[in-house]
């Protein structure tokens, strides 16, 4: 049985957590968000926190038992106080700017890289080399984010890109003169 699992979620001031028919429903100030559960979890709601139970002792239900409440947590988290990611962008040239519902990319490539922000993420372009993708939800913001970094991934040659910030990229040594 998960460790994990066992503990409760707590629920801060603001929050409505509601479980009704095998789904979960938690809102908040930064939103609304949604999860269904699988079948052999069950939760117990209170006023100040949420425990995750299981129904029924089977392989499937221990396997999703510590998911479950970590996948709860991050709703309840994500709707209170929201989830981030800091992009960096190197390269000569390399830049970013916001066009309306558009983040423009200008990566090294004949034309600019457009990227519709989706719905329930916020983009924020700092400074015209960092950016910093914002929600309530950590799986699409966490998406996002890398969908924003697979448009021009860091090369190990001179470590240009689009990476996160304080990602540690891994050098190699370019051509050397042989004889």
């Amino acid at each position: 049985m998960s460790r994990i699992g066992r503990q409760p979620v707590a629920i801060p001031k603001g929050v409505q957590v509601t479980a009704q028919n095998g789904s979960v429903k938690v809102k908040g100030p930064k939103g609304e968000l949604a999860m269904s559960l699988e079948s052999g979890v069950s939760l117990a709601v209170n006023e100040s926190d949420v425990v995750v139970t299981l129904e029924r002792d089977d392989r499937n239900a221990n396997a999703v038992y510590g998911l479950t409440r970590a996948m709860l947590a991050n709703l309840v988290r994500g709707v209170d106080a929201g989830f981030s990611k800091s992009l960096e962008i190197q390269g000569t040239g390399y830049r970013a700017a916001l066009d309306g519902k558009k983040l423009v990319l200008q990566l090294g490539y004949s034309h600019p890289v457009e990227y519709p922000v989706p719905d329930g993420v916020s983009i924020k372009v700092d400074t015209p080399t960092k950016l910093t993708v914002s929600g309530a939800d950590k799986q699409q913001v966490g998406q996002v984010a890398a969908h924003i970094r697979g448009f021009r991934p860091p090369e190990p040659y001179k470590g240009k890109g689009v990476r996160y910030e304080g990602e540690y990229i891994k050098r190699k040594a370019g051509k050397s003169a042989g004889a």
